[in-house]
C-alpha cells in the first residue's frame, strides 16, 4: 500500500490533486466558488469539465491510478477554490464498515452488523426428504461408457479415498460420483499428460477436477469481491417447481468440473422440482443459484444435456418488484405477501406511499430514488427490513425522528450531483447508531498559482477507528 510520506502518489497529497483543482476551478463558470464529487478507479462524478480535461488528459486520469494503486475504490471530495488561488480540499475516505459496492457510483454500501449477509448468502437449503434420483442415473451404463474412453488399466479411487472424501466435505459423494472416480484414473496418472487430459476431459464432459480436489460451493466464497451490492436484489425463495434452490451456494453442490470459467457441480440439495445428484452449471457471472444442465450425472456423460436454462429468478414478480422507470406503476401493484426486494425509481407520477407495504412477511429489502417517497417514516412501518436505500433528504427525516428502523443489516445512501458530503455525513450518522467506525476525512490546504510551494499541511479527522495515510 503506497505511504502518504510518497507525495508524489499519494492520493491524499495536495500536488497529485493540483492538476485536477485547476480544472474544477476553470470549469466553476457559475462562480459558486468551490466543486463536489466523487472519483473512482474508472472515472469521476460529475465528469470533469470537457475543455480542461481535453487540455490536461492526465490529470483527470492521475488521481484514479493513485487510487488503484493504494488500493482505494473511490474518495469523494470537496473543494474550496478561491479567485486568489489559494484552495482547501476535503478528502473522504470509507472506512471499514463501508463496502464498495460494483456498479455504485456513491459511498457504498454501510455494513451495520459485522460479517452481515443477504438472505441468499445466510440461507442453508431446507431438507426435502424423499427427494427422488433421476430415472435415467443409471451406473451401469456410467461406468460402461466411461471405460469405453478410458484405458483399461486405470486405476481409480479406492473405498478408504471416498471416506476421506466424505469426510473432508461433510457430505455423502452421490453413487454416480463414486461410479465417475472409481473408473478415471488417478489424478496423478494424467495431470502432466496433454494426451491423457484431454482424454480424460473428453470421456466425463468438461474438464475434470480430483477427487481430492472436490469442493462443496460456498455462498460466502462466491460472494466474494461483490460486497452487499449484488446480495440486496436478489430474492433468497425458491420458486415452487424450480430444480434448483435460488441460493449463492450449498454445501450439497460438490464441484466436479469446470468449462473453463464456471463450475460444473452435483447438486445434492436439489429444489422441489429437481433431482438428487442432478447436474448444475454455477455461472461465475451469476448472483445466486445455478442452472440445471443435466438430470443425472449418466446424462451428463453421454451428452443427453437439458436445452432450457433455469431464467432469471431475479427478474419475476411477486418476489422482486419494481415501481416506476416503465415497471409497475404503483406500491400497490407490487403488494404481495411473497415480496422480498422492492426498487422504487424516479416516475413522472407523484411521490408514493408505502402503506400498502405494511405487515408483509418477506419484504427484506428496500430502495427509493431520491424524492420518491411521500413520507419517508412510513419506512418505520415495515418491519423486517434487512437492507435500506435511501436519498439524502429521506434519512434525514428517519434521523432526526429516531425511526430508523434497527432490523438493518446494511445501508445505502444515494448521493446525487453535489451532495455527496451530505451523503457522508447522513452515512456517520447511520453507522454510529450501530457503533460502527465512521468515514476518515482528511483536510488539504494548498496553493493553485505556485507550484513550487513546499508541501502544505494536512490533517485527517473522523472516528477512533480510522485515520492515518494510505
Amino acid at each position: 500500500m503506497v505511504g502518504q510520506e510518497d507525495p508524489s502518489v499519494s492520493v491524499l497529497a495536495f500536488e497529485t490533486w493540483r492538476p485536477v483543482l485547476r480544472l474544477l476551478l476553470a470549469g466553476d463558470t457559475g462562480g459558486r466558488g468551490g466543486a463536489a464529487g466523487r472519483v473512482g478507479r474508472h472515472g469521476w462524478s460529475p465528469a470533469l469539465p470537457q475543455d480542461g480535461a481535453a487540455a490536461e488528459p492526465a490529470a483527470a486520469q492521475e488521481i484514479p491510478r493513485a487510487l488503484a494503486r493504494a488500493g482505494v475504490g473511490d474518495i469523494a471530495y470537496s473543494a474550496e477554490l478561491r479567485p486568489d488561488g489559494r484552495a482547501a480540499l476535503c478528502l473522504v475516505r470509507p472506512g471499514p464498515a463501508v463496502e464498495a459496492a460494483v456498479g455504485r457510483a456513491d459511498l457504498g454500501v454501510l455494513v451495520l452488523v459485522e460479517g452481515a449477509r443477504s438472505g441468499p448468502w445466510r440461507h442453508l437449503p431446507e431438507a426435502l426428504p424423499g427427494t427422488p434420483t433421476a430415472p435415467s442415473a443409471d451406473l451401469e451404463l456410467l461406468e460402461r461408457t466411461l471405460r469405453e474412453w478410458l484405458p483399461e488399466d486405470s486405476v481409480g479411487a479406492t473405498p478408504e479415498d471416498f471416506s476421506t472424501a466424505e469426510a473432508r466435505l461433510g457430505v455423502t459423494l452421490s453413487e454416480e460420483l463414486k461410479v465417475l472416480y472409481r473408473v478415471a484414473p488417478r489424478w496423478e496418472d494424467w495431470c502432466d499428460d496433454e494426451e491423457a487430459t484431454e482424454r480424460v476431459n473428453t470421456a466425463v464432459g468438461c474438464e475434470f477436477s480430483a477427487l481430492e480436489h472436490l469442493y462443496c460451493i460456498d455462498g460466502e466464497a462466491r460472494s466474494a469481491g461483490w460486497g452487499w451490492s449484488p446480495g440486496t436484489p436478489e430474492p433468497a425463495a425458491t420458486p415452487p417447481g424450480a430444480a434448483v434452490r435460488n441460493l449463492a451456494g450449498s454445501p450439497g453442490w460438490i464441484a466436479f468440473g469446470t468449462n473453463g470459467g464456471d463450475e460444473y457441480a452435483v447438486d445434492l440439495t436439489p429444489g422441489p422440482g429437481g433431482y438428487t445428484g442432478q447436474v448444475i452449471l454455477v455461472d461465475h457471472e451469476q448472483r445466486v443459484g445455478a442452472e440445471p444442465v443435466a438430470d443425472s450425472l449418466t446424462d451428463f456423460v453421454l451428452g443427453r444435456l437439458k436445452e432450457e436454462g433455469r431464467g432469471h429468478p431475479g427478474d419475476r414478480l411477486p418476489v422482486v418488484a419494481r415501481v416506476g422507470g416503465g415497471n409497475l406503476g404503483t406500491v400497490g401493484a407490487a403488494a404481495h405477501p411473497a415480496l422480498e426486494v422492492l426498487a422504487i425509481g424516479v416516475s413522472d407520477g407523484p411521490p408514493v406511499s408505502l402503506a400498502p407495504l405494511a405487515g408483509l412477511p418477506r419484504l427484506r429489502t428496500l430502495t427509493a430514488a431520491a424524492g420518491t417517497l411521500a413520507d419517508p417514516l412510513e419506512v418505520a412501518g415495515l418491519r423486517g427490513l434487512e437492507f435500506l436505500e435511501l436519498g439524502v433528504r429521506d434519512w434525514r427525516v428517519l434521523l432526526d425522528a429516531g425511526a430508523v428502523p434497527r432490523t438493518l443489516l446494511a445501508a445505502a445512501v444515494e448521493a446525487r450531483d453535489g451532495d455527496h458530503l451530505a451523503a457522508v455525513d447522513v452515512a456517520d450518522e447511520i453507522l454510529a447508531l450501530w457503533d460502527r467506525p465512521r468515514t476518515v476525512r482528511t483536510l488539504v490546504e494548498g496553493d493553485l498559482g505556485r507550484p513550487a510551494q513546499p508541501e502544505p499541511r494536512s490533517r485527517t479527522a473522523g472516528s477512533a477507528d480510522g485515520g492515518g495515510a494510505l
